[in-house]
């Protein structure tokens, strides 16, 4: 909304200063007749502002709950089809294995989808915070504009957590192939299983982790302006998407080691990633979390090897 004197104003304006009269007299005229004017654009900027904040968040929180509605409907099944027996008393999840009848490029994409929606679901509640941080750091934009940029950045850090799940799908179905072949093998995954979250848990206390996590926390930077164009929003939503990923490794890590597909086990790691990524000493509780997942480690090796 843009105000503007009238014309009668503007008369009034100039015969107070043709007539000589003092700088304070000009100084009310100007308090007098532009303060109305300036507060009502002010109040109309503030009242559009919290109409997109309100649109913000009305549709981060369905977007939530549809991406988690789809993951339990995909996912909740899954424990009731059962898996494959191994040597070493663990079971060998279906993901690794396409449906009968399936070819493997359309499990690929299946998984591709699955993983997606999932990550949506896991991810969200840490990503809001970013995008609200990016809305206001890119000023004063067109509420349709401002919505369009804050699509792209979701948009492109999903896409960077999507190629993630892609690397992942042929590693483990290469893993699998490998297990069923050799019965030796998979007698050592129950071990090796709980090396990989001792090793997550050691790596919530390493430098590379806390880099990570404070990029994550502070994106795109507090106090931070940045331009109003889809280039920008693109390379921002990358660049937080990598950070992420890299700073999940570990607890994403445990995720497909507990059962890429277990409901109760992306709660917890989505628990413990909104934490670590919201709380605000979010170094410390990494650290706590690190020191849980090392015990957990421990005692799944101790049980593998008959300690425990």
């Amino acid at each position: 909304m843009t105000w503007a004197p009238t014309r009668s104003m503007r008369e009034l304006h100039a015969r107070y200063w043709k007539n000589g009269d003092s700088m304070m007299t000009h100084i009310t005229f100007v308090a007098n007749n532009f303060e109305p004017g300036i507060r009502r654009s002010m109040d109309s900027g503030l009242a559009g502002g919290r109409t997109s904040h309100r649109t913000f968040a009305v549709v981060c929180a369905l977007l939530f709950a549809t991406s988690a509605a789809l993951t339990i409907v995909w996912c909740g099944p899954m424990p009731a089809m059962g898996g494959m027996p191994m040597t070493g008393g663990w079971t060998m999840s279906m993901m690794w294995m396409p449906m009968p009848g399936q070819t493997w490029p359309a499990a690929a994409g299946s998984f591709a989808v699955m993983w997606t929606v999932m990550m949506v679901a896991m991810m969200l509640p840490t990503l809001a915070p970013m995008l609200w941080r990016y809305r206001h750091a890119i000023g004063r934009a067109g509420e349709t504009r401002l919505g369009r940029l804050t699509s792209l950045v979701g948009m492109a850090y999903f896409l960077v957590w999507t190629v993630f799940g892609m690397l992942v799908y042929p590693a483990g179905v290469a893993l699998a192939a490998v297990e069923m072949r050799h019965g030796a093998l998979a007698g050592a995954v129950p071990t090796v299983a709980g090396m990989v979250v001792l090793m997550a848990g050691a790596f919530q206390f390493s430098s590379s982790k806390a880099h990570h996590l404070e990029c994550c926390r502070e994106a795109p930077g507090r106090g931070r302006m940045l331009p109003a164009d889809a280039a920008t929003a693109w390379r921002l939503g990358l660049r937080m998407g990598l950070h992420c990923s890299y700073g999940c490794a570990g607890l994403t890590a445990i995720l497909l080691v507990a059962g890429i597909m277990d409901l109760r086990a992306m709660a917890v790691i989505t628990v413990a990633i909104t934490a670590e990524r919201v709380a605000p000493a979010g170094e410390r509780v990494a650290r706590a979390i690190g020191a849980i997942a090392a015990g957990a480690g421990l005692f799944l090796i101790a049980r593998a090897v008959g300690l425990a």
